[in-house]
């Protein structure tokens, strides 16, 4: 372990890999700490399309292009008396994902970063951040396996620690648990579980029931992850009724006739995970001296598979700061400021979008589906219109779906009643609009990523053109 380094990452998973090889394909010196040996489970199995273009950045794709995971065409969505796909080839002809096991996905991101030169260290948790007048300058490490410990100075960490959150948690108290999302997870694998006959090919298939919703995702070792996600309340029901956790799941399974017909004659080869209070934001996103990306920052909720989005989507966000402040002269408090901001909105964008997909359940029973309602506390400090018209701005080629979305979303923020009967379309934002134009500038600045990975002030850019 060296004693000082450019930049120290924390955490190996998507945010702290795509960081760390972002910075290093620029040049940087950079070193990557993880607390586990990967490979190591985590759940999040359902990528974006989004992700794809961050991967060719990284000149990552095509090892995961050859690594033989589930393709994914789509999503397939029984939500209350209604059933919809939604295609990705109707984006584009080229578009799809994957379905991933994500400790051979994340595995996969952290070799990649090793081969581009990113110094990594696996076993080694960071055990505090030292601050110097406000400004965090080094990190005190402990090897987990030989159990020896020291420092590492910095110029910029990036803390991409996930849920534990190594900077909110332990040093800055800023993380604070959503109001609305107060739910958990429950789930396991399948083996020999029936095809999804409708949706698209690879699709993962999510389906409402009473009280919350169903997922299955078919992944390539021939297994399926089908999960359940429900309100902390409505599971203590259960809990008083039914102890045992897998009891609850067999019988959350059984409400939903599609999720129930996926496992007949199936087998279930895994024991029954759960998580709770996984939904959060952090007040700063950045300050002197460091930044949080991925789930470090904030996370929202499983429902449209955004975990593993803005996971990467901060990563080339928190590269493209780095960078421009250690090598390009942008100002420090700036360029921190375009990364809060551009990392804040994207988060914000999606939080609109879920409140609004879970608004748009129409059922019998709707207790569950109106807890997801975004309060009072969750609207103040967010920029209602400007969320809005970013989710619209994702769907701006679907014409006859735009008045719709439109009425949906206003509906919804207004607080009254469902919101829609198709919000599939509002789905399209989580393509993410990129700040990289000096149109589309942030604070002043917008992301630049060739000939190199940098922000760039729009007034040059007016200048020179």
């Amino acid at each position: 372990m060296r004693d000082a380094v450019q930049v120290l990452v924390i955490g190996g998973g998507p945010a702290g890999s795509t960081t760390a090889t972002l910075l290093a394909r620029e040049g940087f010196a950079v070193t990557l700490l993880e607390r586990d040996h990967f490979p190591r489970y985590h759940i999040g199995e359902s990528l974006l399309p989004s992700c794809l273009p961050i991967l060719d950045l990284m000149g990552a794709r095509e090892k995961i292009e050859a690594h033989g995971f589930q393709k994914k065409g789509g999503a397939y969505f029984e939500w209350g008396p209604e059933k919809w796909d939604l295609r990705f080839n109707e984006l584009d002809d080229t578009t799809y994902s994957w379905q991933v096991i994500r400790s051979e996905f994340d595995h996969l991101l952290l070799e990649h970063a090793k081969s581009q030169g990113v110094e990594v260290h696996e076993g080694v948790a960071v055990r505090e951040v030292v601050f110097e007048e406000g400004r965090a300058v080094r990190a005190l490490w402990e090897n987990t396996d030989r159990g020896d410990s020291g420092v590492i100075g910095f110029d910029y960490l990036v803390d991409a620690s996930g849920r534990a959150g190594v900077l909110a948690t332990k040093h800055l108290g800023s993380r604070r648990v959503h109001d609305v999302f107060k739910n958990i997870g429950v789930w396991g694998y399948w083996k020999g579980t029936q095809p999804l006959e409708p949706g698209p090919d690879g699709a993962i298939a999510v389906c409402s029931v009473p009280q919350g919703w169903l997922w299955g995702i078919p992944l390539h070792d021939g297994t399926m992850s089908i999960g359940v996600v429900t309100s902390k309340r409505h599971f203590r029901e259960e809990q008083a009724k039914h102890p045992d956790l897998a009891a609850i799941y067999h019988k959350k399974i059984a409400e939903s006739p599609l999720i129930a017909g996926l496992v007949d004659g199936a087998e279930l080869v895994s024991d029954v995970k759960a998580e709770t209070d996984y939904s959060y934001v952090t007040e700063n996103f950045a300050g002197p001296g460091y930044l949080l990306a991925g789930d470090a920052a904030c996370f929202l909720d499983p429902l449209l598979s955004t975990g593993v989005h803005l996971a990467t989507y901060s990563g080339l966000l928190a590269a493209a700061t780095v960078s421009s402040i250690l090598r390009d002269g942008v100002d420090e408090e700036n360029a921190l400021s375009f990364y809060g901001t551009a990392y804040r909105k994207s988060y914000e964008r999606l939080l609109v979008l879920v409140s609004v997909f879970y608004q748009s359940y129409r059922g019998r029973d709707e207790h569950f589906f109106e807890a997801q309602r975004l309060t009072t506390r969750e609207k103040q400090g967010l920029k209602l219109h400007e969320a809005f018209l970013n989710i619209v701005t994702g769907i701006e080629d679907l014409a006859d779906a735009k008045e719709e979305a439109y009425q949906a979303v206003a509906r919804t923020l207004a607080g009254p009643e469902a919101a829609s009967s198709n919000p599939l379309a509002n789905h399209n934002a989580s393509m993410e609009q990129l700040p990289d134009a000096p149109g589309r500038a942030l604070e002043g600045l917008y992301l630049e990523t060739e000939p190199k990975l940098t922000l760039r002030r729009a007034a040059d850019a007016r200048v020179e053109a």
